[in-house]
């Protein structure tokens, strides 16, 4: 192929808040693919808050984006080439291709998608990364009860959307916090959230103690800071907190003070860090309840979709902001099935 296959790889590594000085922009030849090889066209590329951590050079539970590379991210993609007996020009793959229009392996990091069981786009959103760290953060370390007070923090994003409709199916009251009074409006009214709290509007303590007068089991966090601290005056006795991560200080140049331990010690609560990618053995049972919720419409999502892959900096920027409002995806090129 003569045509170009854009990239935005890291350019330096931010110090504090990422700036569009820190990608570059290049254009290099499209890959031909040899033999055993699919070379695809990225159709969406998803955003998420990891790949913030992904461009610092520090320890963590994955390697960094090193400078010059293209950037990290989970992509939805046609196959337009195939010399692997398993793919097909035509078909839909997702797959870990980063941010560029087009990408070339040997096909053992793809996963195949069917388009009339589900919107491709699902595959890196509400069925994808964020829907399986929703469950199993919820399902294997929050373990909801029946009757039980269910809190998570950035509600109206792509994995906390998920966390309240399951605590929610399971009998629990789920109550968000999020960024905005419209946001918390799309939580109650669209999602079926019982309550939601905005960390930006009055007193967050009162409006949290308020929406939770039973205290609470379950905190799923996906933030820190502040809502933490709020969260860790209500903990009932054996609460449990899945830690997913903590989005409030990923552009934090010296560690933010912690919260008061105390109240963990006094309500003999846990709180565990986990990794999606750790538990893969789980994914078949996430999707196994989630698809057909999915299917169904009883398990509802948003998607924020930019347009072109020269626009994925400035979304990224504003998912670390908090501007986005559902699932963040750039549509990299036309979905051929819309």
């Amino acid at each position: 192929m003569t045509a170009e296959n854009r990239q935005i790889r890291l350019k330096s590594r931010p110090v504090g808040a990422p700036t569009a000085a820190n990608f570059e922009a290049t254009d290099t030849p499209v890959p031909t693919p040899g033999d055993g090889q699919v070379l695809r066209r990225t159709i969406y590329l998803s955003l998420d808050p990891y790949m913030r951590g992904r461009m610092n050079d520090a320890k963590s539970y994955a390697a960094p984006v090193g400078v010059g590379d293209v950037m990290c991210g989970h992509t939805v993609s046609e196959v337009v080439d195939s010399r692997h007996p398993d793919f097909r020009a035509g078909e839909f793959v997702a797959g870990y291709d980063g941010w560029q229009q087009y990408a070339v392996s040997n096909g053992k990091d793809l996963r195949k998608l069917d388009p009339r069981a589900a919107p491709i786009s699902t595959a890196i959103g509400v069925l994808g990364m964020p829907g399986m760290t929703a469950w199993i953060g919820l399902m294997d370390i929050g373990r909801p009860k029946a009757g039980e007070t269910v809190v998570v923090s950035a509600a109206s994003g792509a994995v906390g959307s998920i966390v309240g409709q399951l605590a929610k199916a399971r009998g629990c009251r789920a109550v968000g916090v999020a960024g905005s009074d419209e946001k918390c409006r799309y939580v109650t009214s669209v999602l079926g959230f019982d309550a939601c709290v905005s960390y930006k509007t009055g007193n967050l303590n009162a409006l949290l103690s308020e929406a939770c007068p039973d205290g609470i089991d379950v905190y799923f966090e996906n933030v820190g800071g502040a809502v933490l601290s709020a969260v860790f005056r209500l903990l009932n006795r054996g609460a449990r907190i899945p830690l997913c991560g903590l989005i409030s200080g990923y552009n934090a140049t010296t560690p933010e003070p912690g919260p008061n331990l105390l109240p963990l010690l006094v309500a003999r609560a846990t709180i565990q860090g986990f990794i999606v990618s750790d538990h893969v053995d789980r994914y078949g049972a996430a999707l196994q309840e989630m698809a057909p919720l999915v299917r169904s419409g009883r398990l509802k999502y948003r998607e924020d979709i930019t347009e072109g892959l020269d626009a994925a900096v400035d979304a990224f920027i504003g998912l670390l902001e908090g501007r986005n409002f559902g699932k963040v995806l750039v549509r990299v090129s036309a979905d051929p099935t819309q």
